[in-house]
């Protein structure tokens, strides 16, 4: 079975081919500080050949969503330590995914603080989960260049930070919405200014950052995820393939880990224009290993291995239910159920209480 298979990517040696893709847990304390139940949730999934850690927020800035964890404080690097020691300790290997929320967040969680964006463009038809309940998006304020360019650097400190806590690497998430993918998006970028207009400039923020990353951690630790055909928190392109495919040309210049690509996560109908297949039209335009993600079982993810674009599949939701997945892959054995009430906040209940196989 494929999926079983060890490989390498750059100077990592994995044991297996899955991924356990990154999802927001919210178990975080106020100061964005992950605790004792975080350290065993990581662990419990260290049979994944690759572990990408939940976002973190690399500023205060960045916080979107309430109980989430940062990687800008000594205090949250020391906590992080004992995650990635712990995962370690179990033969496994785990990146930290580097966050900003962007518009994607509300000044209830922020100190007042309005969210910040490319554009004062609000996302429209859904709300946001904030600590006091469901709650419409506000109009983001603008960035200046100026604030542009140090969200850059906070990028980089962030990922020295995270080397510091012990991560293999760092993951940039530019997909599904949040500040890179904004600047990405037409919808959400309206600038006129070096970050704006042109497919070049909307691409001018994600390359820069990348550029800074690689340099922090050196070569072969940083990655990025990418969703070129999300349409979710109002993100939108009129030539998705116009966009990314130069997009992933320039990171092909870089000396990265991987590329991972994430499928459209709702139905395309109103969008003709959107690739329906992204490994087929984004991965095989990339020249550094591919992950997969987004939709995929144990038979699903056998056949993208055998179609030869993707090197590795991440799994979220059936890795959050299954700590044990690679084993219950192996033998074909029945899969727990996720309890999506427990997916975002809460204790251990729907965190670390998830059966192994044979438990």
């Amino acid at each position: 079975m494929n999926l079983l298979k060890n490989t390498t990517i750059g100077n990592f040696a994995l044991k297996n081919r899955m991924v356990m893709a990154p999802m927001t847990r919210s178990r975080a304390d106020e100061n964005g500080v992950v605790g004792d139940l975080t350290v065993l949730y990581y662990t419990q999934r260290a049979g994944a050949g690759l572990i990408i850690s939940e976002g973190i927020n690399i500023s205060e800035q960045a916080l979107g969503s309430p109980w989430t964890p940062g990687i800008y404080s000594k205090e949250q690097i020391e906590a992080w330590k004992k995650v990635t020691q712990s995962v370690h300790d179990k033969g496994g290997l785990i990146f930290a995914q580097l966050f900003h929320s962007g518009r994607v967040g509300h000044s209830i969680d922020k100190k007042g603080d309005l969210p910040v964006a490319p554009s004062a463009v609000a996302i429209s038809g859904q709300q946001h989960f904030t600590s006091e309940g469901l709650k419409d998006y506000e109009v983001p304020r603008a960035l200046t260049t100026a604030e542009i360019k140090q969200i850059v650097k906070d990028y980089k400190q962030a990922a020295i930070n995270a080397i510091e806590a012990g991560f293999d690497g760092v993951e940039l998430h530019a997909a599904f919405g949040y500040l890179p993918n904004e600047f990405l998006s037409e919808s959400a970028n309206q600038r006129t200014d070096e970050y704006g207009g042109s497919v070049e400039n909307r691409n001018r923020f994600v390359i820069e950052v990348m550029k800074e990353l690689a340099d922090a951690v050196g070569e072969g630790k940083a990655a990025i995820k990418l969703s070129p055909t999300n349409t979710y928190n109002s993100i939108e392109n009129s030539d998705p393939e116009a966009q990314f495919v130069p997009l992933i040309k320039e990171l092909n210049k870089l000396p990265l880990t991987y590329i991972h690509l994430m499928n459209a996560m709702t139905p395309l109908d109103s969008h003709p224009q959107y690739p329906k297949n992204v490994m087929e039209t984004f991965g095989k335009v990339a020249e550094h290993p591919v992950i997969a993600n987004a939709g995929y079982n144990r038979e699903t993810g056998e056949e993208e291995l055998k179609r030869g674009i993707a090197d590795l599949i991440s799994y979220g939701v059936l890795f959050l239910a299954n700590p044990d997945l690679p084993i219950r892959f192996e033998k074909g054995a029945e899969l727990n159920k996720p309890d999506r009430d427990t997916m975002f906040g809460g204790g251990e209940h729907g965190y670390t209480d998830y059966p192994f196989l044979g438990s």
